[in-house]
């Protein structure tokens, strides 16, 4: 069912995705500069990472629809997988840290 509350709360929840995604796109960007600590294989990681995110997705709304699911729904199936992805990644990123004195 389409109401204001869970219009706001796919917001809020596609906001904090959108914020964890900025923090993952600036310390890799970090990385490749040589200021934060990544590993060797980030770069193939950021493009395989992608395919991954977007088939997951779209396989989750497509089930999302054809078990009849409304907007809503569907829009949070897709958004779901893309999330989980991008706080794991802003998770292990800032674990990593800055490179310090080298």
């Amino acid at each position: 069912m389409l109401t204001p509350a869970n219009l706001w709360s796919l917001s809020l929840r596609t906001g904090l995705m959108l914020g964890q995604a900025n923090m993952v796109v600036a310390m890799r960007m970090m990385g490749m500069a040589g200021a934060w600590n990544v590993t060797p294989a980030e770069n193939q990681r950021i493009v395989d990472e992608k395919t991954d995110a977007a088939i997951a997705a779209g396989q989750a709304m497509m089930r999302a629809v054809m078990a009849g699911k409304g907007p809503v729904a569907v829009a949070e199936a897709g958004l779901a997988p893309v999330a989980r992805k991008t706080r794991a990644n802003a998770k292990r990123l800032a674990g990593r840290g800055p490179k310090v004195g080298k």
